[in-house]
């Protein structure tokens, strides 16, 4: 099964969070499951807050990235429409709000469950769950706003 990131064009995937391209990066997957979206990610050693917990940044940029790819697949789904087929959905965050429920453990594997609560023209609202061992550890709320088709042949001339 493909991830979500897999249908992204190369000019779209070198983002630090889910560009697949980006050998840095944290290259999340987010899979569609009918109504929502899931990834899991592994923190490692050195994505250090204090000894024991995730740094806040790691959790926030998971949430974003995995919060523009359900955005497309619910996108997709809206429209009745396959996965990667033209034109593209493809969205950038226009807010993004994290709320920390408790610390998450460093060495735990990382649940984050994804849905679209509103699809609007060019905005979708995505909200998000962390979940480790079936605690609830963050909660996201992400409106991104679907990427202007310029900017993808803008992106090719840089």
């Amino acid at each position: 099964m493909k991830a979500i990131q897999d249908f992204y064009q190369e000019q779209v995937s070198h983002c630090y969070g889910c560009g697949r391209l980006n050998e840095h990066g944290y290259q999340i997957k987010s899979y569609w499951d009918g109504e929502q979206a899931l990834c899991i990610f592994q923190p490692q050693p050195y994505h250090l807050a204090v000894p024991g917990f995730v740094y806040g940044g790691l959790i926030a940029s998971i949430i974003d990235c995995h919060s523009t790819g359900t955005a497309a697949a619910a996108a997709y789904e809206a429209a009745g429409r396959e996965m990667g087929t033209k034109p593209d959905f493809r969205y950038v965050t226009a807010s993004l709000h994290v709320d920390y429920l408790r610390p998450t453990p460093i060495d735990a594997i990382l649940h984050i469950a994804a849905k679209a609560n509103e699809i609007s023209g060019r905005k979708v609202v995505v909200s998000s769950s962390v979940i480790v061992d079936d605690v609830e550890t963050a909660r996201g709320l992400v409106t991104v706003v679907q990427m202007p088709a310029e900017w993808l042949t803008s992106f090719n001339s840089r």
